[in-house]
């Protein structure tokens, strides 16, 4: 039996803008989008990481009240969520792709760390680490 972490959530204001940034913009697909009720479980997958899911939730029912909901959306608009990290064999070319189809970069790539890595925001304001891989 294997064990694992299989999905992360971020939290996002609309799904459906969500799903046309992460698949349309990043080029993940679809892993899972089906609804009960007003709920929607919605997952997005990298093409390249098949056993990993990205879930795009809104904050409320039935995990939040109202209150809270709104709270954790104006956090997520104001950046105050921790970044998440994509990883790519080659980041300046990645970023130039990806802002070409419409992504806003908050950091140009740039050299550290023995590496090169690049920042942006997804529509809801979950920021992103582009980090080229070593080697």
């Amino acid at each position: 039996m294997s064990q694992g972490v299989e999905v992360v959530g971020v939290y996002v204001e609309d799904q459906d803008e969500a799903l046309e940034f992460y698949v349309g913009k990043l080029g993940f697909r679809v892993h899972t989008d089906v609804r009960n009720g007003d709920y929607r479980w919605l997952t997005v997958q990298h093409p390249e990481q098949p056993s990993f899911q990205l879930g795009l939730f809104v904050p409320g029912p039935p995990m939040h009240d109202a209150a809270t909901a709104q709270q954790l959306r104006a956090l997520v608009a104001k950046g105050a969520m921790p970044p998440l990290v994509l990883t790519v064999n080659d980041c300046r070319g990645t970023s130039e792709r990806w802002r070409g189809r419409g992504v806003e970069f908050t950091q140009e790539p740039v050299e550290r760390y023995g590496s090169v890595d690049a920042g942006f925001r997804d529509p809801a304001g979950n920021g992103w680490k582009l980090i080229q891989t070593r080697g």
